[in-house]
């Protein structure tokens, strides 16, 4: 089912939303190398606390995994999301992609971003680039009267034009009334198919872009996700909402 909010509805997402825009402008700044993601999780943790959110991603579970133990998903080079924050230190010429969900008022955000830790190579800065660059491509998309799968072209048509490739075993989805809604949103597809896009849907459009195959595997620890062939991935997410007109980006 997907959900078409109300104005008061959509109040209370981009409040949340506020908050994940928030933490990842915090994160940004602290990364470098020697931090350790862990550090990243606390300083996360105690800024959506103070400002009356909750972790989205804490204690959260799906089909059967043990309970998620962290307030953001921190994945590191070849680890493509769902990453468990550690204490190991971040190192020079890393990327570290770092999601973050949060719940205020009974309602949701989210969004995630990569970043640079020292100087990286050109590939990785390369792949950085057009992760992002789909996201808006596809966010072009997010229009009344549109399909989802319009948007989920757009991305795997930029990403595949530069080289790289989509993951295909995770995807985008509606966002708000809950952290997961209706409908999915694949990083390829079919123009002109999937459900149409009305105004008052909220959705989490997430570019998944690994630079060598698109397969994945998932670790031992249950949770995080990584690349087939060892390639570095990289992840860009916004939450959006449709509009009469141009969509709202609610996570900038």
């Amino acid at each position: 089912m997907i959900f078409i909010k109300t104005a008061a509805e959509i109040d209370a997402i981009r409040k949340s939303c506020q908050i994940v825009a928030d933490v990842l402008r915090l994160i940004g700044s602290m990364v470098k190398p020697g931090i350790s993601t862990s550090e990243l999780d606390k300083a996360a943790e105690d800024f959506i606390l103070s400002n009356g959110g909750i972790p989205a991603f804490k204690g959260y579970s799906q089909a059967g995994s043990v309970n998620f133990p962290a307030s953001i998903c921190s994945s590191i080079d070849y680890a493509v999301v769902h990453g468990i924050p550690d204490s190991k230190p971040l190192l020079e010429g890393q990327i570290l992609s770092v999601d973050v969900g949060v719940k205020k008022n009974g309602y949701f955000g989210d969004a995630a971003r990569t970043f640079a830790v020292g100087s990286i190579s050109e590939r990785k800065q390369k792949l950085m680039k057009v992760t992002e660059e789909s996201f808006w491509k596809g966010a072009e998309q997010a229009i009344k009267g549109s399909r989802v799968h319009d948007i989920s072209f757009e991305i795997q048509k930029h990403v595949e034009g530069n080289g790289f490739s989509v993951v295909r075993d995770l995807c985008g989805h509606g966002v708000g009334k809950f952290l997961h809604e209706d409908p999915s949103i694949p990083n390829y597809g079919k123009p002109g198919t999937g459900a149409k896009l009305k105004t008052g849907m909220t959705l989490a459009v997430e570019p998944m872009v690994n630079a060598g195959t698109w397969r994945v595997n998932v670790l031992s620890d249950g949770w995080t996700v990584v690349t087939a062939d060892g390639e570095p991935s990289a992840h860009y997410e916004n939450t959006i909402m449709v509009t009469n007109g141009e969509p709202e980006i609610l996570t900038i």
